[in-house]
């Protein structure tokens, strides 16, 4: 995967998918519900089957010229708290404010609109792991997670296993030695990856969405090794095809915006089918 490093600051772009999900939450006074950190984030790039991966997603997915994609996503979350309440709320949920994510997103359009849906979740917090189902609709599962990913050294490494079945997903990753981090050029493929701010859930068969705010990712390529994937391949035998394309390292940020759940309606149709990479049917 080509991600442009430059020396030279990207200029501000106006319309950018992040100035559009920042005016998008300023309209709505409560949409803003929790403040924290999303920091050390690895995401690695997979081109999979479409018409696989559509038969276990519940939205439309969204293609990049005619091809599916799926992201794992390594990240620690630090801090999370309500916006409101001050001291005495962040207190409250210190014992599901600080944990570490793998998330396994895809990518789809929900009324037009373009976002993520996550597949699963795995969480060092059983806790939190409890709570995501029923508040977020977040397909949630708890697992071990191990992380190294300060950026400072010469490799990444991260591993994650199944709290209950014991399957693994275990990596590598290099960054690039003058690699300096910046956001991905508009209109790349990288930018469409990176830079969506609505997740469309669907967990026990409650279809929710909430949105999310954050500058662009500031961030330079990754080269990623795997060397343990079965916790993939044993639950989407889909991913035994996968392509592996790229993947990105980005410290990531002090503070993101969440905004509360909301019901998806009930009277949206269901996801048209795909037969070589083409939708069939209207637009819903």
């Amino acid at each position: 995967m080509n991600c442009i490093i430059s020396q030279k600051p990207i200029p501000a772009v106006t319309n950018s998918p992040s100035t559009i999900a920042r005016e998008r939450m300023h309209n709505h006074r409560v949409e803003r519900m929790f403040v924290a950190g999303w920091t050390q984030a690895l995401m690695i790039h997979f081109e999979v089957d479409a018409i696989a991966l559509q038969r276990g997603v519940p939205f439309q997915l969204d293609l990049w010229q005619g091809r599916a994609f799926v992201s794992l996503v390594a990240f620690t979350m630090r801090g999370m708290r309500p916006v409101v309440g001050g001291k005495w709320t962040a207190w409250l949920f210190r014992p599901i404010a600080t944990h570490d994510f793998l998330n396994v997103r895809t990518y789809v359009r929900h009324r037009d609109e373009p976002g993520i849906h996550f597949i699963a979740e795995w969480l060092n917090s059983r806790l939190a792991a409890k709570l995501g189902p029923f508040t977020f609709g977040l397909p949630y599962r708890h697992g071990q997670i191990q992380y190294q990913h300060d950026g400072e050294r010469d490799a990444l490494h991260g591993e994650v296993t199944d709290g209950r079945t014991g399957k693994r997903l275990a990596y590598e990753a290099t960054l690039p030695e003058t690699a300096a981090y910046q956001p991905c050029p508009a209109g790349s493929l990288e930018e469409w990856l990176m830079e969506r701010y609505v997740a469309f859930n669907s967990a026990g068969g409650c279809r929710r969405n909430f949105r999310v705010w954050h500058p662009p990712w500031p961030q330079c390529p990754a080269r990623v090794t795997l060397r343990d994937a079965s916790l993939l391949t044993q639950n989407w035998p889909w991913f035994k095809d996968a392509a592996l394309i790229g993947a990105n390292y980005s410290p990531g940020f002090e503070e993101v915006w969440m905004g509360r759940p909301h019901f998806c309606g009930a009277e949206e149709k269901q996801p048209k089918r795909i037969r070589h990479g083409v939708f069939f049917g209207e637009m819903g």
